[in-house]
C-alpha cells in the first residue's frame, strides 16, 4: 500500500516547481529534516538559504528579500517558527506586511515525544493576533499542494501550519471549489455539528463514525483559514445546529474554539457551544500523541461523551 505523501514535501515540492521557472523565489529552512528540500539544495543553490538553528535570524534576512523584491518562503519546526522569533515577526512582517509565507511543520502536539520544547498548542492564539495575517491550516497533502499553489499566486503574510506525520485524503485538491471560503462541510448532519481544523477534524470524523453507530448523525466542518475567518457564510451554516462543538490540540484560551465563540458572538448567535481543547495548568509529561490526547481530554472518547451529552441536552 503506498504511503500517503507529508504535507510539508507536498508543499516544497509545489514551491520548487514553481521556482524553476522564477528566480524571485526564495526558499530559506532552518531544518534539514525534510526531504523535499533536497531538489532546491542541488538544483537551485542560489534560490535556497539554509539559515541553521537561527530562526530570528532567517526571518530578518527574508524581510530583507522580500523588500528587494523576492518572493519569501522560510520554514521551520512550528514552535521555532513562532515563539522564537514572534518579535521580528510582529515587529517587521506584520507591521510592514511583507508578502512572506511562513511555513510551520509539527503543530499541536505532532512532535510528542519531544514534549513541551516542541509542542505548539498556542500557535493559532499568537499568530492570530498579528495584523494582517492569513492562517491557513491544510488537512491532507493534496490540499497541501494546493495551499502552496494560492501561496505563490497570491503572496501576502501567510503562515500555513502542516501536520507533521502523513494524513488519509478527505478531500484534497477539491479544496479549491471552496478555497475563498475558508472552511468545507466534511459531512453533513443533525442537531450537533462538530467544527475544527486540520489534523483534528481526522479525530472528529472517527468520533462522527462512532457516534452513527449510537444513532447519532453529527456534521462535521472543516475551517482550514482560521484568519481572515469566513465571517458571513460561516455562521449562517452554523445556526443550523441545535448545539456546536469546538474541537482543537491547542489550548482553550486564545485558540480555535475561542475564534469561533468571537465568530458567533459577533453574528449574534445564540447556538449552545462547547469548546473542547487543552485546558490551562495541562501537565506536561512524555509519551505518544494518543496517549497525550487522552490525557488532555481531547481524544475521541472524551469527544464523544461530551456529543452525546450535548445531543441529549439540546436535540431530544
Amino acid at each position: 500500500m503506498q504511503k500517503n505523501k507529508l504535507m510539508r514535501d507536498a508543499f516544497i515540492d509545489e514551491v520548487y516547481k514553481a521556482a524553476l521557472n522564477d528566480k524571485d523565489i526564495i526558499f530559506i529552512s532552518a531544518d534539514f529534516g525534510a526531504a523535499a528540500l533536497d531538489d532546491f539544495r542541488k538544483n537551485l543553490p542560489e534560490q535556497f538559504i539554509h539559515a541553521g538553528i537561527s530562526e530570528q535570524n532567517m526571518v530578518d534576512v527574508g524581510v530583507g528579500l522580500a523588500l528587494t523584491g523576492k518572493k519569501v518562503f522560510l520554514y521551520a519546526m512550528a514552535p521555532f517558527i513562532t515563539t522564537r522569533c514572534y518579535e521580528q515577526v510582529k515587529a517587521v512582517v506584520s507591521s510592514m506586511q511583507l508578502p512572506i509565507t511562513l511555513i510551520a511543520v509539527g503543530v499541536g502536539l505532532g512532535y510528542d515525544h519531544a514534549t513541551l520544547t516542541h509542542f505548539t498548542t498556542e500557535d493559532i492564539a499568537i499568530m492570530r493576533a498579528l495584523n494582517g495575517i492569513r492562517i491557513l491550516t491544510p488537512i491532507d497533502a493534496e490540499s497541501s499542494s494546493y495551499i502552496a499553489s494560492e501561496c505563490l499566486k497570491n503572496p501576502k503574510f501567510t503562515y500555513v501550519r502542516l501536520e507533521r506525520n502523513s494524513q488519509n485524503k478527505i478531500y484534497g485538491d477539491q479544496i479549491s471549489k471552496y478555497f475563498n471560503d475558508g472552511y468545507v462541510r466534511v459531512k453533513e448532519g443533525e442537531g450537533i455539528v462538530i467544527i475544527s481544523s486540520g489534523y483534528m477534524t481526522h479525530k472528529a470524523l472517527e468520533v462522527r463514525d462512532k457516534l452513527l453507530l449510537k444513532g447519532v448523525n453529527v456534521g462535521i466542518v472543516d475551517v482550514f483559514r482560521v484568519k481572515p475567518i469566513n465571517n458571513e457564510q460561516l455562521p449562517v451554516l452554523l445556526k443550523k445546529y441545535r448545539a456546536i462543538i469546538t474541537l482543537e490540540e491547542q489550548m482553550l484560551d486564545g485558540g480555535f474554539g475561542s475564534a469561533i465563540l468571537e465568530l458567533m458572538t459577533d453574528a449574534g448567535g445564540a447556538v449552545p457551544i462547547k469548546r473542547i481543547g487543552i485546558k490551562d495548568g495541562f501537565e506536561v509529561v512524555n509519551g505518544d500523541r494518543d496517549y497525550l490526547n487522552k490525557l488532555y481530554h481531547i481524544d475521541v472518547e472524551t469527544v464523544i461523551e461530551e456529543s452525546l451529552r450535548m445531543y441529549a441536552n439540546y436535540c431530544k
